[in-house]
């Protein structure tokens, strides 16, 4: 388990090589990391999050309220850079962000969200008509048209899939539609829509078997795992920080292995992008790309707010990833088995494999609609998502550590009552 302390003193002096202070503040205000131990620490590191509860929040899928730490992290660094007009890098933040996901930091492009990673992954690589990309049916807009702008543009083909129930099947599906064509494999770690994990490591180690790339739609997977992208096995992961790892909306990364910087080709460039330009010579030129992935960030980006983003993986380096997974998981599960009791009235369409779930249970009421469920459970103080994308016409359930064992009894109780 990585506290906060052993985790600054690896970043120090293990992938990152130098010293890096603390971001979180010294002075955290009101809140002080818990001592306890069980539900009692759950119930006090609640108190870090000014996260309303006039209502249950179980949307942590589409955006993840930030703890105090890291909102004060943001306010410091507005009030530093406006104070002093100074408005800073964000070399600090990328180096404590690679670590968090244990990287190299020169592997590391910050972003401004998982979208815009995808499509720097999307156009960089070097595919031409006919070859062949596949993806699930089970995508966010933000993979699926990247994907389908290039396949329009380019005439690359997509080949979906729809995807099955456990880990073994998964990788049987994606193995059934490779061809000689099949260049890349676009897929999410966590389906936004049901929940579903994919077995990205399994898939990953046969791909590069066979020499095809495997682009990742992380935005469900960092501040869930104990992630470690290199262990992970992808070649690409696009991820944000403003979900799961509960930082600032704004705020992204994208991991390119470091042996395919040379492959993905960089279109959207500024400044440090590149080792040297000069409109003055005949003609005017540009020596070379920087040998790392900052070549792909490109324009002015905020400080505070990529600050706010290493704050956020402090945060849960404080608190230890593996004890957020397992969190993540205990809530989950919880809510999971709750509704399974209720078979006849609904549809669970989140698989029962263990290893195939983490944090979203996603369920399709028999009896009413799921709008009309939505907006009487909203009514009820809970605050869900519905999912119309892939004709699923379902709710969407997400737990994070904010949420208490209370909470999803509360609602499944509710589920009963209404079903």
């Amino acid at each position: 388990m990585t506290d906060r302390r052993s985790f600054l003193q690896q970043a120090s002096v293990g992938t990152l090589g130098l010293s890096l202070a603390p971001l979180l503040s010294s002075d955290p205000g009101s809140f002080q990391f818990p001592t306890s131990e069980g539900e009692a620490y759950w119930t006090e590191l609640r108190k870090a999050f000014p996260l309303q509860d006039k209502r249950v929040y179980f949307n942590n899928g589409t955006f993840g309220p930030s703890p105090t730490p890291v909102l004060d992290t943001i306010k410091k660094q507005l009030d530093e850079t406006n104070g002093t007009g100074e408005y800073g890098h964000t070399d600090k933040a990328r180096e404590v962000l690679a670590a968090f996901v244990g990287v190299k930091t020169e592997e590391l492009s910050l972003t401004h969200n998982t979208t815009e990673g995808i499509n720097i992954v999307t156009w960089g690589l070097p595919l031409k008509s006919g070859d062949e990309v596949i993806v699930t049916l089970h995508e966010h807009v933000g993979n699926a048209l990247p994907w389908l702008n290039r396949a329009k543009l380019h005439s690359i083909v997509l080949k979906p899939f729809e995807p099955g129930l456990t880990a073994d099947e998964n990788l049987s599906k994606i193995k059934a539609l490779v061809t000689p064509k099949t260049k890349v494999i676009a897929i999410p770690h966590i389906t936004c829509t049901t929940g579903l994990v994919l077995p990205i490591k399994e898939i990953a180690a046969w791909a590069r078997s066979k020499s095809i790339f495997t682009a990742i739609d992380g935005a469900h997977g960092a501040g869930t795992f104990n992630l470690n992208l290199r262990e992970l096995g992808c070649d690409f992961y696009a991820t944000s920080c403003h979900k799961w790892m509960l930082g600032p909306n704004g705020t992204g990364f994208l991991y390119v292995r470091k042996e395919l910087l040379d492959t993905l080709q960089a279109y959207q460039v500024g400044a440090y992008s590149d080792t040297g330009w000069d409109l003055y010579t005949n003609p005017p030129s540009m020596a070379a790309y920087v040998p790392t992935a900052h070549r792909y960030d490109y324009g002015s980006q905020s400080t505070p707010m990529y600050m706010g983003a290493a704050a956020s993986a402090e945060f849960h380096s404080s608190v230890g990833k593996e004890k957020i997974e397992d969190r993540v998981k205990e809530l989950s599960t919880l809510l999971f088995e709750g509704l399974s009791q209720f078979r006849q009235k609904l549809d669970l369409l989140t698989p029962a494999e263990a290893s195939s779930r983490i944090c979203m249970i996603t369920f399709k009421p028999k009896n009413i609609g799921y709008k009309e469920f939505n907006t009487l459970g909203a009514k009820a103080g809970f605050r869900l998502r519905v999912v119309p994308e892939s004709h699923l016409d379902a709710i969407r359930v997400s737990t994070h550590i904010y949420n208490s064992k209370a909470e999803v009894e509360r609602f499944v109780e509710f589920v009963g009552e209404t079903l």
